[in-house]
């Protein structure tokens, strides 16, 4: 086709228009593959669980950005309740870490081992915790400060061997550790206070009921079934600094529609004559215009074909050198991209296309 042929023909200009596609491509799949590992990384744990309520301190709803604090002798009382099998507390720490003799902050989590409730999601290598000398770290926070499985590692001055490494706790701006409860309440040297209760129930009770019954029995906690307390902590995640990266990938898709529209009116500009040559001889209506669509989504899709290409390799080499740095990927985000890419290519043709309007057949003659 002519209009290929014209690209091809200008094979520099080609090259450079459809790898600025690519780094845009691939710049906005990064900022939402960042947007689905925190997002991933932020719920894992709460999503992982297998109680059937959490209770916290009255007016916190999520464990993300919120404090809460629960006396530890009302874990006797929601034992009390019936339908109540297992009651299972943890203690959340923003703490540090020493490791190399360098303090490095994680959010710490003092759970239960008789239970379960409330460890890691996953262990990728390594074990769950045996004793009160021991930690699970993430494996980015492992992987960025030269951890390794059997190291030790020191809170407040305690040595603490790591005996696993797990997956699903890594926030982007912070990873999770896991030690037993005792160490945590250690660690804040006060054993009377917890920051949260889960809560396993008998087979067959009820949850709404079990809900009620400790709402009514135990003064100032909040207590929330699976579904509700997940989709507040969802809530509590999209309100923080994950909209930004919307922000910054939608300046992407305007700087990148705004090159291709000038680039192509450019090329507009430059085969002027060619244009007007082809209405002089009597070219259908449209195909003038269909050349710029065309050229407009080869480009495009050349790019986006780039930097799909590019995508993987990258996000490989940029958690090796920066192992927080978790991106999540699905097929659902590529064809997001792939229509995102096909709108931009549309619209980009739109401006160039008005500077045909104003080519017209006479000018051949100039």
């Amino acid at each position: 086709m002519y209009a290929l042929k014209t690209l091809v023909d200008q094979r520099f200009r080609f090259i450079i228009t459809a790898s600025g596609v690519a780094l845009c491509v691939i710049l906005v799949h990064f900022l939402l593959g960042i947007y689905k590992g925190v997002a991933d990384g932020s719920l894992a744990y709460v999503r992982s669980s297998t109680a059937d309520l959490w209770v916290l301190q009255k007016h916190t709803n999520n464990i993300l950005r919120s404090t809460s604090m629960i006396r530890t002798s009302r874990i006797g009382d929601i034992e009390a309740i019936p339908g109540v099998a297992v009651v299972s507390p943890q203690v959340l720490i923003m703490g540090s870490i020493e490791v190399s003799k360098k303090p490095q902050t994680a959010y710490l989590i003092g759970y239960d081992t008789g239970t379960g409730l409330g460890g890691p999601p996953s262990i990728v290598q390594g074990r769950r915790l045996r004793s009160d000398d021991e930690i699970v770290l993430d494996r980015s926070f492992a992987a960025k400060y030269k951890v390794k499985l059997g190291d030790t590692v020191q809170i407040k001055k305690h040595p603490l061997k790591v005996v696993g490494l797990s997956d699903g706790t890594n926030v982007f701006v912070i990873q999770y550790a896991f030690v037993t409860l005792n160490r945590a309440f250690r660690i804040i040297s006060f054993a009377g206070v917890v920051s949260c209760l889960q809560v396993k129930l008998a087979p067959g009770a009820s949850v709404k009921q079990v809900k009620r019954a400790i709402e009514r029995e135990v003064p100032d906690i909040a207590v929330f079934d699976r579904v509700t307390f997940l989709e507040n902590n969802r809530e509590e995640m999209n309100s923080g600094i994950l909209p930004l990266l919307f922000v910054i990938a939608l300046l992407g898709t305007v700087v990148l529609t705004a090159i291709l529209s000038l680039i192509l009116s450019i090329n507009v500009l430059e085969r002027r004559k060619d244009f007007a040559v082809m209405k002089a001889l009597g070219a259908p209506r449209g195909f003038v215009s269909g050349m710029v669509v065309i050229q407009s989504l080869a480009l495009s899709f050349s790019g986006l074909l780039i930097g799909l290409l590019l995508f993987f390799p990258l996000m490989k080499l940029v958690e090796k050198i920066v192992p927080e740095v978790s991106v999540h990927t699905s097929v659902d985000y590529v064809l997001w991209i792939v229509m995102g890419v096909a709108l931009i290519g549309l619209i980009s043709s739109l401006y160039p296309i008005s500077k045909i309007k104003h080519i017209y057949p006479m000018e051949v003659f100039q």
